[in-house]
Order: C-alpha cells, then structure tokens, then sequence
C-alpha cells in the first residue's frame, strides 16, 4: 500500500515515540489549544496506523483458487456449473481464462464463463465474455453458438413477475435491444445455416419481427388516441411497409384506414378499407376497433 502523504512530516517532527508522547501529555506553557493540538495529532498517528494495519491484513489474505491447477480450477468451475451456481462458475471460468489464456481449457472457459453469467442476470458481465470469444476465436468451431449465446444474452424475454403481472410483451420495451439479438440470430442463420442452433435463431428473429411491428402499432395507437392522425397514419405506413405479414399489420392497416377518416382524404380512406376487408374478412375491428389478442410466448410463431 503506497505511504500516506503527510506521515513523513510527523515521522519529521517527532522521530522518537516516547518523546512524541512526552510532549503531548506534558502540560503546556502555550495553555489548552496547545494541548488539544498535540492529542489532536496522537489521534490522528493512531487512525493512520489503524488503517496501515488494515491494508497489511487485506494484502495477506489470498484466495484459494491461486494455488489449483488448470484441471482443478476447471473441474471446480464445471461443478459449480453442474449444481447451477451461475455466479461461482462464472467467477472460476474467468479466472481459469485470465490464468491460463493458452491453456487447453481457455476457449471453453471463455464461452461458459459468458453462459453462466448469462444464466446469473449478470448481462454487461456476460456480454463482455462473449465479445471477447468471437473477436479472439473467428476460427473456432463453437462460433455459431457464440453468436446465438450472444442473441440469447440480448434477447432476454424474461420480464419478470411485473412484466407477467401487467401482461407486459417484448414488444413494450426498448426495441433496440430486440435489434441487437435479431442481428446475432441473423449471423447464425445466414453464416451457419447447418448449426444446430439455427432452426431456433429463426424462430426468434420471426418472433423479434413480430415485437419491432407491435412496437411501432403501439406508437401508431398512440398518436390516433391523441388526435395525432398525420403521425399515426406515417407510423401505420412504415409497419405495413417493413413488417408486411406480421400479426401487427391488420391494426397497422385499420389505423392507417381511421387515420385518412379523419384527416377527410376520402379517397384514400376509401382505398384503404377495401384493402383491409380483403385481406381480413374476418376481423372484429370494424365492429370493436379492437384486434383480437391472443397471449403469445416467443416459440409460438405469429406467422400465418
């Protein structure tokens, strides 16, 4: 621990412990400042040597896993892993990783060092893992879960006992995490259509879709409740336009059709709803101006 500033001016002023205390508790010509100075002074080179000692006792203290081996550290990890200890393994495959970087376990501890933390809610930790493996290892043959870790990770459609009590969906968040993991999923898909893990980052990137169209039907909604009908026939527009055959399109598209209602573009309000009725015959809107919502996780496609 680095010397403290200002101790070598007492050490300085008195070298000799027994002096030092003679000259505090002697009585003092100068009257009663001087002297609650001086104890002032003996208090202070008592917390001084208080906190040395407490920095001495800190440093002596070592963690157990600096004398295991590779295998050992690796095997620990591993159990912890096993008895779904997520934030012991994830510690203990970081370390096999940062102690042994050329070690035949180090690509492995890397990527389960991400997994486990993932598992733990710990997602800065995580990400920071699993960047680390596909910027080091583009070579490796564990890339393709990598990246779907890595979308997982993103991903996270666990909303908590909130989210369920509200009846909140992905599609009520912030979208650009839902980008993020489309982009991962997307590498898995499109650079290892073989990987066993890209028939699921398909689903996902469908069910992510569906989410990024309910998001801007949200805003849509939003605006026409408002009175905003310019905004919400735009925002109705770029879902018809970007997710054509997502659930959301059928509110997208009556929005768009109310929207030019109100705005008095006949015509175009007219074309619309021709088109709505053709492509939803069926749908309760017309009458309710409600869709018809139906509870939806991600493995349960929203394709038609």
């Amino acid at each position: 621990m680095p010397r403290l500033k200002g101790l070598s001016v007492v050490s300085d002023v008195f070298p000799d412990a027994s002096l030092r205390l003679a000259v505090n508790f002697a009585p003092s010509k100068f009257g009663a400042s001087s002297v609650l100075r001086s104890l002032g002074l003996v208090l202070v080179c008592l917390l001084v040597l208080v906190a040395l000692g407490g920095c001495a006792g800190s440093e002596g203290q070592k963690d157990d896993t600096d004398i295991w081996s590779e295998s050992k550290l690796y095997s620990e990890a591993t159990d912890r892993l096993n008895n779904t200890d997520f934030v012991k393994c994830g510690k203990y495959f970081e370390k096999l990783e940062a102690r042994f970087p050329f070690g035949p376990y180090s690509q492995q501890a890397q990527i389960n060092a991400a997994y486990c933390y993932w598992k733990a809610q710990d997602t800065p930790q995580a990400m920071v893992a699993i960047d680390r493996f596909i910027k080091l290892h583009q070579g490796s043959d564990n890339l393709d879960y990598a990246y779907y870790l890595k979308g997982l990770i993103t991903f996270n459609d666990d909303l908590g006992w909130l989210g369920r009590f509200t009846g909140q969906d992905l599609s009520e968040r912030d979208p650009k995490a839902a980008k993020d993991a489309f982009e991962s999923f997307k590498i898995v898909v499109e650079r290892f259509p073989n990987s066993k893990y890209a028939p699921d980052s398909l689903d996902r990137m469908r069910y992510i879709v569906n989410s990024l169209a309910e998001a801007d039907v949200i805003v849509a909604r939003f605006y026409y409740q408002r009175g905003a009908y310019l905004a919400s026939a735009n925002r109705a527009q770029l879902v018809i336009r970007d997710y054509d055959r997502a659930p959301a399109v059928e509110e997208a598209l009556y929005l768009l059709f109310k929207s030019y209602e109100k705005l008095g573009m006949v015509e175009l309000s007219s074309d619309t709803g021709r088109v709505f009725a053709l492509n939803f015959p069926d749908s309760p809107m017309l009458q309710t101006g409600q869709r018809a919502k139906k509870e939806r996780q991600w493995w349960q496609i929203w394709n038609k």
